[in-house]
């Protein structure tokens, strides 16, 4: 009597052909990409919203719940910002940026914002300011104009962004991790993946 035998099904692992860990920052030139894309376009909204998340280097979920006054006083867009973070109760300060602070001056003139109102309001009747999972979508839209994978970008990419290139530039952990937010300096140090940069980075500095 022949035994039959089955042959066990493999299954296609979920994140073959996609990128796992952290997403990676943008460099100048897509930023500049998506700015002039934006300005070209004249959209108001999307240029203050892409602008100030590079600027402040905060969380989805801290941003959208910015109010014109957490970045303004009156109509007058503020040089810098305190706001407390949802996730870690702790209160981070941010740069405003002159080509921000004009960005959103633009953006609030056009949406006749008050102090009180959300920055970026959601156009659902449910929801007072766009969603996280609304901003993920809108910057996937913004990667895809200028040709990049969206599934390569997420919104922790322009969180990355502006402390990537701080932190190129001066090699001054502590100073990137207050930016951040972060109460550890490990957690700097795991986020911007630095240790392995270096590594590589003085491994190609030296020859043998």
């Amino acid at each position: 009597m022949q035994l039959l035998t089955h042959t066990p099904k493999t299954r296609t692992p979920w994140n073959k052909g996609k990128l796992t860990g952290q997403k990676p920052p943008f460099k100048l030139k897509e930023i500049w990409a998506i700015r002039v894309r934006l300005q070209i376009n004249n959209r108001l909204r999307d240029l203050a919203l892409f602008n100030l998340a590079i600027d402040s280097k905060l969380r989805g979920c801290d941003l959208v719940k910015l109010k014109l006054k957490d970045v303004a006083h009156g109509n007058h867009v503020l040089k810098r910002a305190i706001i407390m973070q949802q996730k870690t109760h702790q209160p981070v300060q941010f740069e405003i940026m002159e080509q921000t602070r004009e960005s959103i001056t633009a953006w609030v003139d056009y949406a006749g914002l008050t102090s009180k109102d959300y920055l970026f309001k959601s156009r659902i009747h449910d929801s007072p300011h766009i969603s996280t999972k609304q901003y993920g979508r809108i910057v996937k839209s913004w990667v895809e104009q200028i040709g990049l994978d969206p599934e390569d970008y997420v919104t922790h990419s322009l969180r990355r962004t502006k402390a990537s290139l701080i932190y190129r530039r001066t090699k001054y952990l502590r100073a990137v991790q207050l930016l951040l937010g972060h109460t550890k300096l490990e957690s700097t140090v795991r986020y911007l993946d630095i240790e392995v940069d270096d590594a590589l980075e003085m491994a190609e500095q030296t020859e043998v």
